[in-house]
Formats: C-alpha cells, sequence, structure tokens
C-alpha cells in the first residue's frame, strides 16, 4: 500500500507530531530534548510571529499503525520578495530510516508548495535562516549547542534519496580556553582608540531599547549574507524575550560610536548542557520536577556558544570585528577555562573562517542545507 501523509489538523495529531522527535531519538546520547513547551509554541499561530506574514502546513505518515515520520511545508513571502525568488521549504523533518516515508512526506511538502506556485524546496528550516535550520551531516558525537538542530545520521541518506543536493554548508567551530593572542589584544586596543568606540555589556534594564539596537546591527551585517531575510520586530523581541532567562549581559556586548551602535557580539551560556535533566517538561503532576532538575544541572554549565559576532558595513574591514571578537573573549575568560562554540558560519565566508583559524578554532559541526527544484 502507498503511504499518504496526512495534514495535522486535530489536537490528537498535532500531539504526536510534537512527540515523534522524542520517541525516535530519545535514547540517543546526542539529543537533547526540547521543552515541549516551546516545541508547541513554535508551531502556535497565535505566538510564533512568523505567522503574521508566513504559512505551515503540518503533515505525518502512519505506518504500521504509528506515526512514522513528520514534515512542515513553509511558505515565506518576505524570503522571497527579499531575494527575488519563488522558494518554498521544508522543516520539521523527522523520521524513521526509512525510503518509503520519507518520500511521502517530502512528497507532501512539495506538493503544498506547488500549489502556491513556488518553484523551489529548500531545507530544512524552523522556519526561517533566523532559526534553527540545516541538517547535521558531520559532527555527531557531541551534542548540539544551544540553538542550533539535532538529527542522526542516516537522515542524510533519505533526503539525499528523495533527490536533494547540497545548496549551502553551513560551519560551526569549536574555540578552547586557551588565552587570546597577545597581537590581537593590542590591535583591540588600537582599534578602540583610533574609532573613539565605547565596548559595553548589555544593559538589561533597558532591555527593550537595548533588542531595538541589537536587532538594527544584526539586520545591517546579514543582509546580503546567503538566504537571510531580516528579522521583525515582533520576531525579534520574541526571540528576546525567549532568550532573556539565559541571557548573561556581561556576555552581550555592544560597540557605539558617540553612542550609535555600530557592532554586537552575542555569546549565551549553552544551556542545551542542562536541558536533558528536565526531560523536556518542567512541571510533572502540576509540580516544577523539570525546572527544578534544569536549575540545578544548569550550575554546571561549562560551555558557550558565540551566536553573533557583526559590525555594521560602514566600519567593516577596520578592525572593529577583531575588536569585538577580544573584548568577548576576555569577558568569557573572566567567567573560568570555557570552550566555545562560534557558528554558524558559511563555508564560503572565507574572511571569517581564516580568522577563526588562525585563532586556534577546529570546525567541529556542519550544517547542510538542500534544494532540488519543483
Amino acid at each position: 500500500m502507498t503511504l499518504t501523509a496526512q495534514h495535522v489538523r486535530s489536537r490528537r495529531r498535532l500531539r504526536q507530531f510534537v512527540e515523534l522527535p522524542y520517541r525516535l531519538h530519545g535514547r540517543e546520547p546526542a539529543f537533547v530534548p526540547p521543552l515541549r513547551e516551546d516545541s508547541r509554541r513554535v508551531l502556535d499561530r497565535r505566538r510564533n510571529p512568523f505567522f503574521a506574514y508566513g504559512d505551515v502546513e503540518l503533515f505525518t505518515v502512519v505506518k504500521a499503525g504509528r506515526v512514522a515520520g513528520r514534515i512542515a511545508a513553509v511558505h515565506n513571502p518576505r524570503h522571497n520578495a527579499a531575494h527575488r525568488s519563488r522558494d518554498g521549504f521544508f522543516g520539521q523533518f523527522a523520521c524513521v530510516y526509512d525510503h518509503e516515508v520519507a518520500g511521502a512526506l517530502l512528497d507532501a511538502a512539495a506538493r503544498w508548495a506547488r500549489d502556491r506556485g513556488l518553484t523551489t524546496l529548500i531545507g530544512p528550516v524552523n522556519f526561517t535562516m533566523n532559526d534553527e535550520c540545516g541538517l547535521l551531516v558531520d559532527g555527531f558525537d557531541t551534542p548540539p549547542s544551544v540553538m542550533m538542530p539535532y538529527n542522526p545520521a542516516y537522515y542524510r541518506d533519505l533526503l539525499e534519496g528523495w533527490g536533494l543536493t547540497k545548496a549551502k554548508d553551513l560551519w560551526a567551530w569549536k574555540r578552547g580556553p586557551h588565552p587570546l593572542d597577545d597581537r590581537v589584544r593590542r590591535l583591540a586596543d588600537r582599534v578602540q582608540r583610533r574609532h573613539g568606540l565605547v565596548v559595553r555589556p548589555m544593559d538589561l534594564g533597558d532591555f527593550s531599547a537595548e533588542l531595538s539596537r541589537i536587532r538594527n546591527v544584526y539586520n545591517d551585517v546579514w543582509e546580503h549574507n546567503w538566504g537571510f531575510t531580516s528579522m521583525t520586530d515582533a520576531e525579534f523581541a520574541d526571540l528576546g524575550g525567549r532568550l532573556r532567562q539565559i541571557i548573561d549581559p556581561s556576555l552581550m556586548l555592544l560597540a557605539e560610536v558617540a553612542g550609535e551602535p555600530v557592532g554586537v557580539a552575542v555569546v549565551l551560556p549553552d544551556v542545551n548542557q542542562a536541558l536533558p535533566a528536565a526531560r523536556g517538561r518542567l512541571t510533572r503532576c502540576g509540580l516544577p520536577i523539570g525546572l527544578a532538575r534544569l536549575a540545578w544541572a544548569a550550575r554546571r554549565i561549562d560551555r558557550t556558544r558565540a551566536v553573533l559576532f557583526g559590525v555594521v558595513e560602514r566600519l567593516r574591514g577596520r578592525g572593529v570585528e577583531a575588536l569585538l571578537y577580544a573584548r568577548a573573549f576576555e569577558a568569557i575568560q573572566a567567567r573560568g577555562p570555557i570552550d566555545c562554540e562560534l557558528g554558524w558560519t558559511l563555508e564560503d565566508n572565507q574572511a571569517v573562517n581564516r580568522y577563526l583559524m588562525a585563532d586556534g578554532c577546529v570546525r567541529s559541526k556542519t550544517y547542510r542545507m538542500y534544494w532540488r527544484p519543483l
């Protein structure tokens, strides 16, 4: 019997959709179980600001009486307007190792995209390039860092078996606790004096205004990057609200000239080290058991993830990037001997990748974006 993907329209099917990754991968050492509340929030049209302009259709495939796979088909009109394209996307992919199941899921996403006049299928993204994106194809030996996805190695075979091919690789880098080179420190000091720069930590007491400053720099920095679409005010506010619980303001740096933000460094404690302790839930039987476990495990976090280093275009290439990099790692090292994951970076961003290698960073993971014409 040919398998057919089913629309997720009922609470029961939505619950099955959310639960599938936990059931498939819950025993895998590198799987970090997200909080179920966070998983549901991403799919909630009332709570996720993506749905103010984009559309998503969820599908599952049942085999032998059980849900065996899931997928989200995504239409992002802001992406297509910015890139003058007709791209469709897929995300939220989870599947048993079965090409028939994977094919039914991807066929359903492709049909949904074609029905809307879209001509390519790109993914995985959940649901934009500003969110979790890419398929892990190298670096399965360690769990993902905060805000990075996970999948088992066989997913690559499933996607490529359907005809998806590489569009772009995204690289994650590991930097050990080794000290900064003295030459980098001296360069940072010279740049700071030359441009009259002030580098300061984020002010949590002025949180909304600080988010706006970071967003403006972020959108300027990434404007011309492959696949990028600027974040709306609502999307950035939503992200900031979710991250506020884990932000360490000493690791969120803004570079300013005469009070104008010209660069940002965003480094987060790697809360993924603590998340497994919650087992996907903050409460059980009405008691905050998961929350207590998470808080206890968070005391042992000894990794960070550098999500963003960026400088506005008019000051790029003048050493301001080195200044932010130096000040960020001075702040990280003040916490003790802590490893840091940096990225992701685009595989063809040669300037940044060379700089990271020169500082002793080592590529730790590769995430692949796939595409196929429809």
